[in-house]
Formats: structure tokens, C-alpha cells, sequence
């Protein structure tokens, strides 16, 4: 964004008016030994040629070849409208909407993703964004234990003093461990039920979990962290048959083809959340990206963050304003839904571009070029001996490979060979060490599956 330094008669007038001679005595209560540093250390500086040049050969120094990881962070085509209306001065500068009277555009905005989000999620209400994925589930299972609790104002003897949330299936790791880290100092628990031979959970090891005690909620992530399709109808009808809620976990693309969550066992989900960042947001070597959270109506006042509602004013023209306000700079710290929780708006209004440019056939579009590539992918290198499927569930955009030796090893070869292989997993489930989880977004390209192809036969040769 261009910055206009101020002249030195506008600091003079600035000065002038506040009673002061100087800059400097703006600051004259800070020690001196405090505002003094030694940069005798720093180099002379460069011309604009020379650091432009510097920079420019240091960036090619990370370039890498077609990307094949995804594991939550996805690679996809990003229309050049997105950050070029996100990128304007409206937008890149605007602060929290809170006087509605000067914030309308940044108010429609929001409303406008609210509406989009609760419509790819199946869901009544969206609120305006958290963080990012992780933070959203952590969000969700707070929601959920409060939403428990409201019914059951008087908690029945039987009742365990930990409310224990089940993880049915296999959720991306990290989001459980941050939601762990955020929510374990408050009484609640994370059970995970682990995944069977498929690659996915089961009705039978969530009945398990069940047995062990009363459950809160019931998470689900749908496509899995392998990207395997879990049996969503039956994790659900698990979930309401021990009274508890269902906090779906999603990716918004996928959304385009496969059943959302609010129709997931017929009456769907309590909770949906996942990360925005497929929605026109860049990987940016990890982040940042957005957190989305929807939910039924009936839950909506247990539904943290900022929400916009729609209105009319006192001449009966449309207006946006701030609704159900609920976080800790409206009421009191100790009855907010959330005291962490903030809304990513510049974020959010890329992902709004985004979805507007696409509309529902473009993204569906999309998601189906995700899956013809993903499985371009695995043929080509299951064609490579040694290399097969893990698992043989249905999959949508990501699959996991057996490699048949140590993943970490084959990633690093790729990686030499300009080829961002995939995720090995070992880190994350020992027993799946030698297995990459692969993924294949709508930028991939035939001849990017034929290099990978290619770099997997020489790696797994080489080290054989």
C-alpha cells in the first residue's frame, strides 16, 4: 500500500499544536540509555538496483517445483480479482465495524460471507471468522460443552466432572492438539477413537469410547486427515443415540461435492467448522488463513466470535450492523463465549471475492478437477513398483501411498529433484512411516504427475 511520509511543515503544524519543539521530546521519558543502539555492525546500505537484485536471486532460492502437500493447506487457483479487490485501501485499512454508520461496505461484506458459509455448510448461522481451523474446533468443543451444560442445569449424580469429547476417526493433528491445549485446563477431555483397517472411524470403536462414560460431542472430520471419506451418517446417528452433539470439521471445497454437514444423518450436525483457506487465501508457507464456524439456530447465542445481522433503518433502507455481540469487548470478560476468538476480515473478504467469482458451478468445478487429478496421481505412482494404497476407502482430494520403506527419505529425494512430495506421516502415526499422504489440487497438471512419477522411480531405485 503507498505510504505518504508527512512534511516537515505538517510535523511542524502537528508539533505546534500539542506544545512541543521536537519529535524526540515526544519521548523524553524514556531513559536514554533505553532509546540509544549500537548499528555499527550494519553494513552500509545498498542502492535500489543492487538490494532489488539481491532480493530477486534470493527468492529464486525458493522456488520449488509442482507441490503435492496438502494436509489443511491446499494449492489452488486464486483469480487475480481475489487480492486486487481485497487489496484495496477499503479494505487492507479497515478496523473492527463497530460504528455501523461508517462501516457498512465492511458490514456487507461479512454478511454477505456469513450467508455464503451457511449455505455451503448446510447450516442456519455462521459467525464472522476465528483464527484458523485448529482455534475453530477448539471454539467448537467449547461451544458444545456449554451448550450441554444450558441443558442440563441441574447435572445428574452419574455425571463425571470432565466432559469428555470424542475425536471419532482421524482429524488433522494439529487441530487436536491445539484444540487440546486450549481447552484442557477446562475440564474438558479429547478421546481419540483412532481409525480401522479403511482408513476411517467406525460406529463400533465410537460405541467403545461411549461406554466408557457420558459423552459432550462427537467430532468428525469430513474428508479425513488421510482424505478418506469417513461414514459420516453412521459417526452421527452414534453421536445422537448417546445424547451427544456433532461438531463437523470440514473442508470448504469438498463442500461443492460431497453431502454438507447439515444434512449429515438427516437432520444433520450441531456445529460445523473448518479452515477458509482453499477459499482464496494463499499458502504462504503455512499461514495465515481463517477459521469458520456455523451452526442450527438454536445454538446461536453459544456461537462465538462477531456476528452481522441485517436490518433496515428509519427511512426503511437496508443497513448492516454488529448482532448478538458476545465477546469480551461488548460484556463482561467472564460471560463471553469466547475472550481469545477475533474475526480475520481481510482474509474473510477474500474468501467472499472468491466465492462470489466462482459461484456454485465454479467451485464445483473445481472440487471435481481436485479429484480427476488426485487420481491421475495415484495411478501414476502406484504404477511405480513398491507403491500401492494404504487404505481402499473412497477418497476425495488426498490419498495416502505405501512406499514400502521410510517416507522421510523418498520425501527428501523428491524434494531434491524440485518436488514438493507430499506429508510423510510417521511423525504423526508411527506405524504409518512409511506412508505419504499426497494431495492433487486443480493446478496440477499432466505433466506435473508425469515429473512426480518420474522423481518417485528415481528416488525409491536410488535408495534401494
Amino acid at each position: 500500500m503507498p505510504f505518504i511520509p508527512h512534511t516537515d511543515p505538517e510535523v511542524g503544524a502537528m508539533l505546534d499544536a500539542i506544545g512541543v519543539d521536537t519529535v524526540d521530546a515526544l519521548f523524553d521519558e524514556i531513559d536514554d540509555r533505553l532509546r540509544g543502539a549500537d548499528i555499527s555492525a550494519i553494513p552500509p546500505g545498498e542502492n535500489e538496483m543492487a538490494m532489488l537484485a539481491e532480493l530477486a536471486g534470493r527468492a529464486r532460492e525458493d522456488e520449488t517445483g509442482p507441490c503435492f502437500l496438502g494436509a489443511g493447506c491446499y494449492d489452488h487457483h486464486i483469480p487475480a480479482a481475489v487480492w486486487d479487490l481485497a487489496g484495496r485501501g477499503e479494505f487492507l485499512t479497515a478496523y473492527t465495524p463497530y460504528q455501523a454508520e461508517a462501516s457498512q461496505g465492511t458490514l456487507q461484506v461479512i454478511y454477505e460471507y456469513q450467508s455464503m458459509m451457511a449455505a455451503l455448510t448446510g447450516m442456519d448461522v455462521s459467525n464472522a471468522s476465528v483464527y484458523e481451523g485448529g482455534s475453530a474446533l477448539a471454539e467448537a468443543v467449547l461451544m458444545a460443552v456449554r451448550i450441554r451444560r444450558r441443558r442440563r442445569r441441574t447435572r445428574p449424580a452419574s455425571d463425571s466432572a470432565t466432559a469428555r469429547v470424542a475425536v471419532a476417526g482421524v482429524c488433522h493433528p494439529h487441530y487436536v492438539e491445539t484444540a487440546r491445549c486450549i481447552v484442557r485446563h477446562q475440564g474438558i477431555e479429547l478421546v481419540e477413537t483412532g481409525f480401522g483397517p479403511s482408513g476411517t472411524g467406525t460406529a463400533e470403536a465410537l460405541a467403545e469410547v461411549a461406554a466408557d462414560g457420558d459423552l459432550v460431542a462427537v467430532v468428525v472430520q469430513q474428508p479425513n486427515f488421510f482424505g478418506a471419506i469417513e461414514p459420516v451418517d453412521d459417526l452421527a446417528a452414534g453421536a445422537k443415540a448417546n445424547d451427544a452433539l456433532t461438531i463437523a470439521v470440514v473442508n470448504p471445497v469438498a463442500l461443492a461435492a460431497l453431502k454438507p454437514p447439515g444434512q449429515w444423518n438427516g437432520d444433520g450436525v450441531d456445529i460445523a467448522c473448518g479452515d477458509g483457506q482453499p477459499l482464496g487465501v494463499p499458502m504462504a508457507s503455512g499461514g495465515p488463513s481463517f477459521g469458520f464456524l456455523c451452526a442450527r439456530r438454536d445454538h446461536v447465542r453459544q456461537l462465538p466470535g462477531r456476528l452481522v445481522g441485517r436490518t433496515v433503518d428509519a427511512n426503511g433502507r437496508i443497513g448492516y450492523a454488529l448482532t448478538l455481540q458476545a465477546r469480551e469487548q461488548h460484556i463482561r470478560r467472564g460471560k463471553a463465549t469466547s475472550n481469545i476468538c477475533t474475526n480475520q476480515g481481510l482474509l474473510v473478504t477474500a474468501a467472499t471475492i472468491h466465492m462470489a467469482l466462482l459461484g456454485a458451478s465454479g467451485l464445483g468445478a473445481v472440487a471435481a478437477e481436485c479429484q480427476r487429478r488426485t487420481r491421475q496421481l495415484v495411478a501414476a505412482a502406484c504404477a511405480v513398483g513398491g507403491v500401492t494404497r494404504r487404505f481402499d476407502a473412497p477418497h476425495f482430494h488426498e490419498c495416502v501411498l505405501d512406499l514400502g520403506r521410510p517416507a522421510d527419505a523418498v520425501a527428501a529425494s523428491l524434494a531434491k529433484r524440485g518436488i514438493v512430495g507430499g506429508l510423510p506421516l510417521g511423525a504423526y502415526y508411527p506405524e504409518l512411516a512409511n506412508c505419504l499422504l499426497v494431495c492433487a489440487t486443480e493446478r496440477r497438471t499432466a505433466a506435473d504427475i508425469d515429473a512426480f512419477q518420474d522423481a518417485l522411480r528415481h528416488a525409491l531405485g536410488s535408495d534401494a
